[in-house]
């Protein structure tokens, strides 16, 4: 199994989970660039960054948990399944979580960047 084709698979929430934490991971680039390259005026953008940081690995816990639901409800409907079939359940629940905690060190190293370029600003370096 690939990324891709866990997205494929996945349920229709996890597929706008997983999209949202990459248009997510974008807009934080996008801000901390906009942001550096603003020179002394320094405006807005700090706050979604702080944000993103920690809002992304919960995000990707929370899509990682309704997906651990949605498959002991499966369980308990249908009772004991092997592995296989267990398997692509699992992988979207460790794809989520690893999504999050990508986005959230990407906005991690862009909210140091940015946090960085405002030091050098207000200490006039």
């Amino acid at each position: 199994m690939t990324p891709v084709t866990i997205f494929l698979d996945a349920a229709v929430p996890v597929q706008a989970i997983v999209v949202t934490l990459i248009v997510a991971a974008i807009a934080a680039v996008f801000v901390a660039v906009r942001k550096v390259a603003s020179g002394r005026h320094l405006t807005g953008g700090s706050a979604y960054l702080s944000a993103l940081r920690l809002g992304a690995p919960l995000l990707g816990l929370l899509g990682a948990s309704f997906n651990g639901l949605m498959m002991f409800v499966a369980l308990a409907k249908f009772g004991p399944q092997p592995i296989n079939v267990l398997a692509p359940g699992l992988a979207e629940a460790t794809f989520l979580v690893v999504m999050g905690l990508i986005v959230g060190v990407v906005a991690v190293i862009c909210h140091w960047t940015v946090e960085a370029r405002v030091d050098r600003a207000v200490l006039g370096s």
